[in-house]
């Protein structure tokens, strides 16, 4: 996968969405400084999206008028900073879309080429995110082939990629070998040696992309590490893939140092998934394992603070963990499992008591609603937390 990307209109089912609005600097002045200042090395080479067209699409182009649009920026992702993208080809002509796919998806921003299926009609969708040092994307289509070869490789990117088959079943090609994925596995593949990814059936997958120079210094070997098949099964899989899903689904959202911390999480599980280093191996389990693990912990607590049979024991379940490790996670961070818990729980009602609707909905349901079994409780925690009492929140007495 290649930091490239194309922005055409919503007609041609292209979004690129820029969650900074950050425009970029020519390679010799801002580029370079941008370069200089990140911890990461860029992934892939430079180049522009965009330039001659040919005369069909100048056509169309001028057509559509001012619904046609060129976004041109260098390559290198510390230049662009965080920035998620989307590809469909659902509202694109069904003779119009491997065309398509080739040259604004393919070409520019993958580098691969495309065979789809002959017996079905193409479909693809994809949505990934573009970090410094780190490119995520989750991917579905129905049968193709997509590979890396020829003038794609004279490009010079050696990026290392894991894929990941969630759904449905793909043969990988690369060095000489052959290996086929079934739900869940995954593997990994070098930028620089030519690859297919061929795809059987309909079904999805999700790539991490990162400089081979960051997994170098962590890893036993990366050579050996290519074509080597990683089981659906793998502990350290199952973390990287749920860390990096949520790290795309609120990658537009996230702070900039929670961001930085995140990718250098992501590294390090990403080393443990491959195979880390004898000198590498304990800080990538101390740093990244554990902070995933505490990230998924917290995000299960979020979703369901509102139950009231919610416990650390259900928590450590859903994490294949015991509950005195995952108190210990949370200690960790300075807080514990219950303070976290009770946080949550306020939070969700202190947003119920300020929606303009809730002014008839008794306090006690509220809080019940919120996860609390004792409305007494409830409000000593309210007013320790706020300052101030829920119906001095919502503005009247009524409970």
């Amino acid at each position: 996968m290649s930091d490239r990307s194309a922005a055409e209109p919503s007609s041609l089912a292209v979004a690129i969405l820029d969650r900074r609005d950050q425009s970029c600097a020519g390679r010799d002045n801002g580029g370079d400084r941008a370069r200089a200042r990140s911890t990461h090395p860029p992934i892939g080479g430079c180049g522009k999206v965009g330039g001659a067209l040919s005369s069909a699409r100048a056509e169309e182009r001028n057509a559509r008028g001012a619904d046609w649009r060129q976004i041109h920026w260098h390559e290198s992702m510390t230049d662009i900073g965080n920035r998620i993208f989307e590809f469909s080809t659902a509202g694109l002509p069904e003779k119009d879309r491997i065309a398509y796919w080739r040259e604004h998806y393919g070409h520019v921003m993958l580098r691969v080429d495309l065979e789809p299926a002959r017996d079905m009609p193409f479909e693809a969708y994809s949505r990934g995110l573009s970090l410094p040092g780190l490119q995520v994307m989750e991917a579905s289509s129905s049968p193709a082939q997509i590979s890396r070869r020829g003038r794609y490789l004279a490009d010079g990117n050696d990026d290392i990629m894991l894929a990941i088959n969630r759904r449905g079943s793909v043969t990988v090609e690369s060095i000489g070998r052959v290996q086929s994925l079934g739900e869940g596995d995954a593997i990994i593949l070098s930028g620089g040696e030519a690859a297919a990814f061929h795809r059987t059936s309909l079904g999805n997958s999700f790539t991490l992309r990162v400089p081979r120079a960051l997994l170098e210094s962590s890893l036993v070997s990366v050579e050996d590490a290519v074509m080597r098949p990683i089981p659906a099964g793998q502990g350290a899989l199952r973390l990287l893939s749920d860390y990096t899903t949520w790290l795309l689904n609120a990658g537009g959202a996230v702070d900039t140092q929670l961001l930085n911390l995140s990718i250098r999480h992501v590294h390090d599980l990403l080393a443990l998934t491959v195979g880390p280093s004898a000198d590498f191996a304990e800080t990538a389990r101390t740093r990244g394992l554990r902070a995933a693990r505490l990230r998924l912990a917290k995000s299960y607590v979020v979703a369901h603070s509102h139950r009231r049979d919610i416990t650390i024991a259900t928590i450590a379940a859903s994490l294949s963990v015991t509950p005195r490790y995952v108190q210990r996670l949370f200690e960790a961070d300075g807080s514990t499992f219950s303070e976290f818990l009770i946080g949550q729980r306020l939070a969700r009602a202190h947003r119920r008591l300020c929606e303009p609707g809730s002014s008839h909905v008794a306090i006690s349901t509220i809080a019940y609603d919120a996860g609390f079994g004792d409305l007494s409780y409830f409000n000593r925690c309210f007013r320790r937390q706020y300052g101030r009492t829920p119906r001095e929140v919502r503005g009247d007495g009524a409970l």
